[in-house]
């Protein structure tokens, strides 16, 4: 049994849709859940003006009865509002009037190599599918992942720990209690003084035309040991969240635990002794590699890092080259954000959560919920694991 999810739709389209298969039957769910999620993306200084329009909304049109999943496929679909501007230029039919191509590939971007790849003449069949808004249908359905594996006593969470050179001292401490209001700050940083260093760096470069990069943190809490498997390099999970963080839209760098550090230091400072008493039974006082060893988890919290690039739109564009005329030319103006890793701390929630949720899927199956309960209890009681 495992867990595949599937998005479809265009940043200025009708919509964008979500079909996640594989959850049992009699998993409840809260619209207002899913829809706390949608917004929480649309959320941090430096977001352009799209945020004014959309204010998304998820409507589920399978999957789901009286708020109980069915255990057949769940599609979860979001309107695009913007779309009535839009909806000549994005019909999925033909339509009268002409539409001028767009011709001016953005530096960092899908375009160029899109055009190539498909053989289009118009950026606008490629950046369309490529644009971050395609995340907006993954939220929703790692909203339904959050729900599954609160069932099962795991919390995932992320926060903002660098904007360009900014960053928020490190902390190894942190519970799920630490991450109730992590949402009120504007950059979704949980340091308060670094929240103000970061948000004077986004006016500072907004206002210089560029774009902001930077680094969030994805971390979760209540895993069962033994999630994800040694035997193949397909099974192992840290390939899988790497996999799955890597997707997301302007991410170029992924970290498990102290995985950028640890290549510095010697052995005996990189790795988490083993200790154990009765009322704790196994257990690190450390937790340099991030809960995560051999591809399995320990049962420690996951901490996956993910290092965001700037955005490729900029206000005073790039140099490029006219695709129709070879000629050099500015890359193409589109509306556009300055900073959005809040926002993808939230996508990488969403991700993260796909994976783990697959992950329990695949090692204690089930066709209802309850079924799924009963055997991680039978597992954690064979394996005499003390939930933290």
């Amino acid at each position: 049994m495992s867990l595949r999810l599937t998005t479809a739709g265009e940043s200025h389209g009708p919509g964008l849709t979500c079909i996640l298969e594989g959850m049992p039957a009699g998993l409840t769910l809260d619209p207002d859940a899913i829809n706390r999620d949608l917004a929480r993306r649309q959320l941090g200084h430096g977001r352009g003006g799209r945020m004014k329009i959309e204010r998304d909304q998820v409507e589920v049109t399978a999957g789901v009865r009286h708020g109980r999943t069915l255990g057949g496929p769940i599609a979860l679909q979001v309107a695009n509002r913007d779309y009535a501007n839009w909806e000549e230029r994005m019909n999925p039919w033909p339509v009268e009037t002409a539409i001028a191509e767009v011709h001016l590939p953005r530096p960092g971007h899908a375009d160029l190599v899109g055009t190539q790849k498909y053989g289009l003449t118009d950026v606008r069949n490629i950046l369309e599918r490529a644009s971050a808004r395609e995340t907006a249908a993954r939220v929703a359905g790692g909203a339904v992942a959050k729900a599954f594996l609160r069932e099962l006593g795991v919390q995932v969470f992320s926060h903002v720990i660098q904007i360009t050179s900014v960053q928020a001292p490190r902390r190894h401490d942190l519970t799920a209690q630490d991450f109730d209001a992590v949402d009120e700050s504007p950059v979704r940083c949980l340091d308060a003084e670094a929240t103000k260093r970061m948000v004077a760096e986004i006016d500072r470069l907004r206002k210089a035309n560029e774009s902001l990069g930077g680094v969030f943190e994805v971390i979760a809490f209540g895993l069962v040991p033994g999630l994800g498997s040694h035997v193949s390099w397909e099974e192992r999970l840290d390939g899988r969240l790497g996999q799955a963080i890597l997707s997301i839209q302007a991410i170029k760098a992924v970290s498990i635990g102290d995985g950028a550090e640890v290549a510095g230091v010697p052995g005996s400072q990189a790795h988490d002794e083993i200790f154990y008493d009765d009322e704790n039974g196994y257990y690190r006082e450390t937790n340099r590699a991030g809960g995560l060893e051999g591809g399995m988890t320990t049962g420690a919290p996951l901490v996956v890092r993910a290092s965001m690039k700037p955005l490729p739109t900029l206000t005073k564009p790039l140099r490029s080259v006219d695709i129709a005329t070879h000629e050099p030319a500015e890359a193409l103006r589109e509306r556009t954000d300055s900073c959005t890793v809040p926002a993808a701390g939230v996508v990488g929630e969403a991700m993260v959560a796909f994976v783990l949720a697959d992950a329990y899927r695949r090692k204690f199956g089930g066709d209802h919920i309850d079924d799924v309960g009963a055997t991680l209890r039978a597992y954690e009681e064979r394996i005499a694991w003390r939930r933290p």
